[in-house]
């Protein structure tokens, strides 16, 4: 029983950083309908700026560095290169997003040579043990960062002028239009927050309580796992990335211990899979229908 909960707990907050990024998933696609595929690209960018830049400026300064980069990247992509070509449909851009991520991960990945370094290093420690339970200050740091994180996103998506203005394009871009809402600044602030969320989840998943594994290819990889969380809870439900994220963070933890680390990574597409087929939009997303 100890050990469950103690998965659980540990699942949680495995499952909170891939909340971050699903999230950054659905907000782009609400304000846009285009699957960014260059997500995990900018999750390598935003570690790589911190780790060049900690031992000069120190941790914390880095950290918000490497947020800030990761979030202008985002913005420079979806201005330079999506807004040029915003008369091209959705799986399109979707495709373009696929050569953004190339290029970037593998100039990042060329910089970070054989190199494995891990960069939470204000919360990368000794685990804490609790009532017999082994608690990682990573899972728990995560927890608290991402309820502050997700609870603020909330109430602007709720109470805001951006929040009402990112829901009405996303129910009628035409009608929003109408009423002077101004389509390139709503895309382009879904694209900022989506880039500064990627470099605040880059700080949990490169450290050694998260993978094991410090910045390298394969935190790339780890933050692709996100996707499958934004089409578990829906690719248009705000909710849904935060169910489907801690989902697949249970989901990895469990797997990993009652089954085999190797299996853990395909057991995530697995329950995309089913759910998929049981909800082709989603736990929470919005089934389309059409007129005939």
């Amino acid at each position: 029983m100890t050990t469950f909960l103690q998965l659980m707990l540990n699942g949680l907050g495995k499952g909170a950083v891939f909340a971050l990024l699903a999230l950054g998933f659905v907000v782009i696609f609400k304000a846009t309908e285009v699957v960014n595929f260059a997500h995990g690209s900018l999750v390598l960018f935003g570690g790589y700026l911190v780790l060049v830049t900690k031992d000069t400026v120190g941790w914390a300064a880095a950290a918000v560095i490497g947020i800030v980069s990761a979030g202008l990247l985002a913005l420079a992509v979806e201005r330079l290169l999506l807004a040029r070509s915003r008369h091209a449909d959705p799986f399109s851009l979707a495709l373009l997003t696929i050569g953004v991520d190339v290029i970037i991960t593998e100039e990042v990945v060329r910089r970070l040579g054989v190199s494995l370094p891990f960069i939470g290093d204000a919360w990368d420690a000794k685990p804490l043990q609790f009532a017999g339970v082994t608690l990682f200050r990573t899972h728990l740091v995560a927890l608290g960062v991402a309820a502050v994180l997700i609870t603020a996103f909330f109430l602007a998506f709720r109470y805001t002028t951006w929040g009402i203005a990112l829901r009405a394009q996303a129910e009628n871009p035409e009608a929003a239009a109408l009423v002077g809402i101004r389509r390139s600044r709503v895309t382009a602030s879904a694209w900022l927050i989506a880039g500064l969320l990627a470099g605040v989840a880059v700080l949990f998943i490169a450290t050694q309580d998260f993978s094991g594994a410090g910045l390298s290819r394969g935190t790339h990889s780890i933050a692709l796992a996100a996707f499958p969380a934004a089409i578990i809870g829906g690719l248009d439900s705000t909710a849904g990335a935060i169910v489907g994220g801690l989902a697949v963070g249970l989901v990895d933890a469990l797997s990993t211990e009652y089954i085999s680390f190797a299996f853990a990574k395909s057991a995530v597409f697995l329950v995309m899979l089913v759910v998929l087929v049981v909800r082709p939009a989603g736990l929470f997303g919005t089934r389309e229908t059409t007129r005939v």
